[in-house]
């Protein structure tokens, strides 16, 4: 597949400050993109070298074919872009809204009343009479997404969309950004991993403005992640624990809640097959044993964690 973003060595630096190191980076068109890293990592400034509004030091972005330099307005008008505090006329309607940011894009009559009932039900804003100034934070990420979406474009730049939101505002934004898969190819930068996780077909991880990591989440996941048990008993978790930090399969113990204990191994087979011996020895009850996959998160604080 061709790429929507194409970086090589690139590289910002304000003054004697170095915020992007020598990037890399392929997102490829069609995809749902996670860009993660920690506040600071670089992000913003790399949306910010995408759409042209910075700069590059050294090395080249292209963005949907063009040099984001030189890009021209054809190149342009395929961008939607969401940045990390989005700014309303918070007097309009979103319907209101919507046609201001259609006609920007010369757009009018029905296609424009058209596209903007399609994002408005893509929002779920659709009979939503309030003014912009009496909507929620979550209300008005997901009208900033139907903003970024008007002009149908083929590349949607998102800066921390679910940033602030309450469980409620981050689940319509996100259900918002998968109903786009196929769609369009999104750019989605987060330091939230389970938000990426959920959403997002391949992951890039930036840490200190350099890249880290950059796969699909499972590959990424099977490259640098290990298996994890959870084992539940009825007593003597702490005793247990201690005991399962001992043997050579385990690499990490996590006591949870009440007699809960997950334990990152090397060898799973291994691991299911002393658990229960231990358990008993212990003369203790095996309510739970489950061999599970390590998250996106296990796999970020490895790579990017181990200095901070």
């Amino acid at each position: 597949m061709s790429a929507a973003i194409r970086a090589a060595g690139l590289t910002k630096s304000y003054g004697r400050k170095l915020v992007l190191d020598s990037l890399d980076l392929d997102v490829e068109e069609g995809s749902i993109f996670g860009f993660l890293g920690p506040n600071g990592a670089g992000k913003t400034t790399t949306l910010r070298l995408t759409t042209g509004l910075a700069r590059p030091t050294k090395g080249s972005i292209q963005v949907l074919g063009h040099d984001a330099r030189a890009a021209g307005n054809a190149v342009r008008s395929a961008i939607g872009y969401l940045p990390d505090v989005p700014a309303f006329y918070e007097w309009m309607t979103a319907p209101e809204f919507l046609s201001f940011a259609g006609g920007l894009f010369g757009m009018s009559g029905s296609a424009l009343h058209d596209r903007t009932s399609m994002l408005l039900d893509l929002a779920g804003l659709t009979d939503v009479q309030t003014k912009i100034g009496g909507y929620s934070r979550g209300m008005k990420q997901r009208l900033g997404i139907a903003q970024a979406l008007i002009n149908a474009p083929r590349l949607l730049l998102l800066d921390e969309p679910t940033s602030a939101l309450d469980p409620m505002g981050r689940k319509g934004v996100l259900d918002m950004i998968a109903s786009l898969r196929g769609r369009t190819t999104v750019f989605f930068s987060t330091h939230i991993l389970s938000d990426v996780e959920r959403v997002c077909d391949t992951v890039a991880i930036l840490d200190r403005g350099r890249m880290v990591a950059q796969a699909p989440i499972d590959e990424l996941k099977a490259r640098y992640g290990k298996e994890k048990v959870v084992v539940e008993v009825t007593e003597n978790a702490d005793e247990l624990a201690k005991e399962f930090g001992e043997r050579p399969w385990a690499t990490a113990i996590a006591r949870g809640a009440l007699g809960s204990i997950e334990i990152t191994v090397t060898d799973l087979g291994a691991a299911q097959h002393d658990i229960p011996a231990i358990v008993a020895a212990r003369d203790s009850g095996l309510a739970r044993l489950e061999a599970g996959e390590i998250g996106l998160e296990e796999v970020f604080v490895e790579l990017v964690g181990g200095g901070r």
